[in-house]
């Protein structure tokens, strides 16, 4: 992935929701232009979500999500219908198509209720309008009569889309409201085993991006070259940011005076809340033998030798313990919705993940009492220095 290329967690999640053969797909495909879903006649041709990173103006870079029906019926049909709710955990919009000859019913209801619930700005879309039987009535704010045969409404369709997000964003920087302009940040990126070879991996390329945007210079080197480099700079680096791994090595190098972090702490600034992070790890002071533990990830990487999630973590947690818990992997979207049977949480960053899925991974955690922190801070705070990682945002998790 370039850097010019916007990461699927930073896209706006647009997701259409309905009744099979309410014309979900169809609509999919009017908005976006392209044939992105398959359309058939038969209920139910969505059988899973489909999801389609690409540039819908005028938002901009956006993931469409074209769900299986909500009416689908049957054991299998049960367990779409689930997908279906799952992807509301990560919908950032939601677009309700309703059949217009067949107007809404309780399964409608149900759903804008579940929209109102989660905060998720929605739309109703009455598909179907060019067929007999279907009445245009003056719509409210969240209701608007379309056509996705005839092209009927399609582009007010997609102004009203975009007229849900907020013209300024949310606010939410990885590092550019810690530094300035004119700024020297030092990155600390280990040649990582998991990364595609002559590439770095998403969290470095996102914070380089937010460093050059905001005016000031990024110095990239390994942890062997840190010292070195620091040494041939004529002026103190604002920020140095290392890879977590190898925070130990990186925190006897730095001077005190200067401001040390991690990109997964940066991270679980930007997708969810550093201070339940902070909170959460001083669980691994009360782990016993056989606890249970829950490392997830929301990428889908394939494991190696030395994989941090499932060999490092596990390692580093037995060592500073002295215990043997259970340990528990999950990647992707998969993510227990029941955590009661776990003695802590241990989360990626969440590159992969947008901010809505993320905060709702933390909302659960702490609707079950279940306590949940980052990688960054977990191996920070099994380092010892937590306390000097967090400082450069400490007002945040007072």
């Amino acid at each position: 992935m370039g850097l010019n290329e916007t990461p699927s967690g930073e896209r706006i999640h647009i997701g259409f929701f309905g009744r099979r053969n309410a014309g979900k797909s169809s609509l999919v495909n009017a908005v976006t232009g392209q044939e992105l879903a398959i359309v058939s006649e038969v209920k139910g041709t969505t059988t899973d979500p489909v999801c389609k990173s690409m540039e819908l103006l005028p938002l901009g870079p956006v993931m469409i999500i074209d769900t299986p029906g909500i009416d689908d019926e049957g054991e299998l049909g049960e367990k779409r219908v689930g997908k279906s709710r799952q992807i509301l955990n990560k919908t950032d919009i939601a677009v309700l198509v309703v059949d217009a000859s067949a107007g809404k019913g309780e399964q409608e209801d149900r759903l804008i209720r579940i929209f109102r619930r989660k905060n998720i700005p929605y739309l109703v879309a009455y598909n179907k309008t060019d067929l007999n039987g279907a009445e245009e009535t003056e719509g409210g704010r969240h209701e608007i009569w379309v056509s996705a045969a005839t092209g009927y409404h399609i582009h007010e369709l997609k102004e009203r889309i975009a007229a849900l997000v907020s013209p300024e964003g949310d606010g939410r920087r990885l590092a550019a409201d810690l530094i300035k302009p004119s700024d020297l940040v030092v990155l600390v990126i280990p040649v990582d085993k998991a990364a595609p070879k002559g590439r770095l991996i998403l969290p470095q390329q996102q914070v380089i991006r937010d460093i050059l945007d905001t005016g000031a210079s990024a110095v990239m080197c390994r942890e062997d070259e840190l010292k070195n480099v620091l040494a041939s700079l004529n002026r103190a680096p604002g920020l140095v940011i290392t890879d977590s791994q190898v925070f130990a090595d990186v925190d006897k190098i730095v001077p005190e005076n200067l401001l040390l972090t991690s990109f997964s702490i940066l991270f679980a600034r930007y997708k969810g809340d550093l201070g339940q992070t902070c909170r959460g790890v001083k669980a691994l002071k009360t782990l016993e033998d056989g606890d249970r533990i829950l490392i997830s990830e929301g990428c889908t990487h394939h494991r190696q030798c030395g994989d941090i999630g499932t060999e490092k973590l596990p390692a580093w947690i037995r060592e500073f313990t002295g215990k043997e818990p259970e340990f528990v992997f999950t990647s992707g979207t998969e993510f227990p919705e029941d955590l009661s049977g776990f003695h802590l949480i241990i989360h990626c960053g969440g590159c992969m993940l947008n901010e809505r899925e993320m905060k709702y991974r933390l909302r659960m955690a702490v609707d079950q009492n279940i306590p949940m922190t980052n990688y960054g801070v977990a191996i920070a705070y099994m380092t010892g220095i937590l306390e000097r990682s967090v400082r450069p945002f400490i007002t945040l998790i007072s």
